[in-house]
Order: structure tokens, then C-alpha cells, then sequence
């Protein structure tokens, strides 16, 4: 990006000047990112505490597995949603609506006397989350100082950070109770909403209103038809590790908060520094192709292997899902004419529905065969994704040579549109 979102020169778009000026942002950049680290947490929150949340309502795996399905569900269709409310009524106000559905229905998710009624909790929290996400990205590159590689470095610490310390939150609060981390993080989005509404001030709005139909119309293109379908594929496996692998691990919340940590921590690394990395050395669309691969070997080794072996490679999944975030986004990003955020919404609209599947299918196939078959329905998919990689490589292959040109030649970070 040359340009910041202000229509002034980005100044330091490079990795080095955006990485030197991260820390001296203005307080509306740090309460956005603030705010962006609890929004992240939401999503690997649950994790350590499903099988606390089972017992505690007399719940089956495929019934708990709901959160993520509800949640995930309602994202993907939100994505139609979010640029036609924020071309309207402008990023702040999206922000502080997505926050304040986090704040309701995280708070009412905590008092839930039923799995039903937590289902439903956590679909009311998915829509606050996408209304959130989706805009905090171009507020906090409109609003920081350093130019836009500044801003995108923040945004994906951000992430990761959040990621991360998702499952860890989840698992000191969770060992009282599995009520507790529904309620700390409804109090910590409400300290972001104040935060917010005192420091961050309008954004202006684009000069076009976005309709709910531009997603969908941008999915014309082949090229961004080609990522989203692969990163559905992709986003199958992923959210098989990340929804149904903690019943397998049956561990105390301690012990799998700290497994997922760990995996939060690779993602992380892998996402902002590695990926960029391999991108420059043997292309976007070599690497991506070889991580789906060796993430659908992890997958087979995750439900086959003893119990440790399934930790170890719980672990470094997140490593192959931290290369394959930052290269489908990239791709998504910039494979097709259309606006950025229409295209990433577009994008998302397709990936977000396996999120929504791989939850409510893992436990479903256990129930009909084994607790091994939904890790090898798992690799398959991650092939599937490498597969339809390959078969529409040329489709692809104008955005990932640009992307090369750019990482050798800038050493730039990647863009991540949760």
C-alpha cells in the first residue's frame, strides 16, 4: 500500500520503518489493537474448557461443538453485513456495535443454563465479532503513525497475541468455573468499548456504500472463486483441530490451555515472520501448496499417534496454519479487481462456512465410525485445498508473482482479514 486510508502518503512502508515506528501510535491505534487482541481471544477462548462446559451442562462433544458452529455460522453470513453498515454509518460506530453485541452476549453466554441457550449466545456474540473484525483492520491503518506496514504489523500482533492467549485466558478462568471466561471477556470488550468511544474519533466514510451483493458479485472472478474454495478445504481441517481436538487431548483446562498457547504462539510466528519468508524464497503458491500437504500429514499423525504424539503435533499445526492464513489472505487480497474489503468479505463469506461444518461434522463422524476417521476426513480436505491450488495455479499465479516481487524486494508483512 503507498497510500494510507486518509488519502496521504503512507510514509516507512517498509518492513524496517513500519517495525521501528509500532510502538509510537496514536492512543486511538492502541485501543483498537487492544480491543482487536480480545476480539481474537474470543475464538480459541472455549477451547480448554469444552469438556468442562460437557460436563457442567450434561452436554455431548457434538452438542458443545455448536459454539464454534453458531458462532462461525453467523460470521460468514455477517460478512455480507459488514461493509454495507460500515460504508453507512462509518468504522467507529461499527466498532463500538460490534463491541457492544461481544459485550451482551458474552455476559448472557456465561449465565446460560443450558447448551441450547449457549448456542445461541455465541451466535449473537459471532455477529458482534465480524462487525468488529472486519472494520478494525482499516481503522487502525487509517489511524496509525509509520505508514501502512506499521499499521498491518500492529494488526497482526494483534492476532496472534490474541490467539494465543485465547485458550491460556480460557483455562485460568475456566479451572473455577467454565462461566468465568465468558464473563471476563465480556468486562474486557466493555473496557474496549470505553476506550474506544474516548480516543478514537470518526472515520471517514467511503466515498461508495458498499451493497450486501459486491461480495458475491466479486466471487465472479476465478481467480478469488479459485482461494476462497481452497481455503474452505483448508478452514475444514483447521477448525477440526482447533474445535474437536481438545476432546481427544482430554486434558485438565490447565494442561490444554497450555498446549494451545504453544500452538498459538507458532501460528503467530509463522503468520508475521516465516511466511513472508518462504513466500520470497520459493514462491506463494509452492508454499502454500507443501504446508496444506504437510498439515494433512500432522492431521493423520494428530489422530493415530499415542497421546503425545497427538500433543506434539496439536502444537505444530499452528505453524502450518500460521503460513496458510497469511498466503490464501494475501492471495484473496489481491488476486481480483475488486475493492479490498468487498473481496476479503467475499472471501470470507466461502472459508467461514467450513468453520462452521468441521465442528458440528468431527464429533458427528466419530459417532458413526471412530474417534479416527475426522482427522482422516481432515487431511483429506487439506489436500483437497492443495489440489484445488494446483489445478487453478494459473488463475493464481499473477497475484502470487506480484506478492513474491513484493516480499523480496520489501521484506513486507502480510495482511491477515480475520
Amino acid at each position: 500500500m503507498s497510500h494510507s486510508s486518509t488519502g496521504g502518503p503512507a510514509e516507512g512502508d517498509t518492513f524496517d520503518a513500519g517495525a521501528g515506528s509500532i510502538l509510537r501510535q496514536p492512543k486511538a491505534v492502541w485501543a483498537t489493537a487492544g480491543a482487536s487482541v480480545v476480539a481474537f481471544m474470543g475464538i480459541g477462548l472455549v477451547d480448554p474448557i469444552l469438556p468442562s462446559i460437557a460436563k457442567g451442562l450434561e452436554a455431548t462433544p457434538s452438542q458443545v461443538s455448536l459454539l464454534f458452529t453458531s458462532y462461525f455460522l453467523i460470521t460468514a453470513v455477517a460478512m455480507l453485513v459488514t461493509g454495507f453498515v460500515s460504508s453507512r454509518i462509518g468504522g467507529k460506530k461499527t466498532l463500538l456495535a460490534g463491541l457492544a453485541l461481544v459485550v451482551v452476549f458474552a455476559a448472557l453466554a456465561g449465565t446460560s443454563g443450558s447448551v441450547s441457550e449457549l448456542v445461541g449466545f455465541r451466535a449473537g456474540w459471532g455477529l458482534g465479532n465480524a462487525l468488529f473484525v472486519s472494520t478494525a483492520l482499516a481503522v487502525i491503518v487509517g489511524a496509525a503513525a509509520g505508514g501502512s506496514a506499521a499499521a498491518i504489523l500492529l494488526y497482526e500482533s494483534a492476532l496472534g497475541l490474541g490467539m494465543a492467549c485465547g485458550p491460556l485466558v480460557g483455562a485460568l478462568l475456566g479451572n473455577a468455573s467454565w462461566r468465568y471466561p465468558f464473563f471476563g471477556t465480556a468486562a474486557l470488550m466493555a473496557v474496549g468499548f470505553i476506550c474506544i468511544t474516548a480516543f478514537l474519533k470518526e472515520q471517514p466514510r467511503p466515498a461508495k456504500k458498499t451493497s450486501i451483493l459486491d461480495p458475491i458479485k466479486a466471487l465472479g472472478h476465478g481467480g478469488l472463486a479459485s482461494a476462497a474454495i481452497s481455503a474452505f478445504f483448508y478452514n475444514y481441517t483447521f477448525f477440526t483441530v482447533l474445535a474437536f481436538t481438545p476432546f481427544v487431548l482430554n486434558m485438565t483446562p490447565y494442561k490444554s490451555g497450555a498446549a494451545f498457547f504453544a500452538w498459538g504462539v507458532l501460528l503467530a510466528l509463522f503468520s508475521v515472520i516465516v511466511a513472508p519468508r518462504m513466500q520470497a524464497r520459493f514462491g506463494s503458491l509452492k508454499v502454500l501448496g507443501g504446508s496444506l500437504v504437510l498439515l494433512a500429514v500432522d492431521v493423520l499423525v494428530l489422530g493415530y499417534g499415542n497421546h503425545t504424539a497427538a500433543i506434539v503435533c496439536t502444537i505444530l499445526s499452528g505453524a502450518f496454519i500460521g503460513v496458510n492464513n497469511t498466503v490464501y489472505t494475501e492471495l484473496a487480497l489481491g488476486v481480483s479487481d475488486a475493492p479490498r474489503p468487498v473481496a476479503s468479505a467475499g472471501y470470507n463469506f466461502v472459508r467461514w462456512f467450513a468453520a462452521a461444518a468441521a465442528p458440528f461434522f468431527a464429533p458427528k463422524i466419530e459417532e458413526w465410525s471412530n474417534i479416527h476417521i475426522p482427522f482422516v476426513v481432515a487431511a483429506v480436505t487439506a489436500v483437497l485445498g492443495a489440489v484445488v491450488v494446483w489445478v487453478r495455479r494459473s488463475a493464481l499465479n499473477h497475484e502470487a508473482e506480484e506478492l513474491e516481487t513484493r516480499h523480496a524486494t520489501e521484506d513486507s508483512v502480510s495482511v491477515y482479514a480475520a
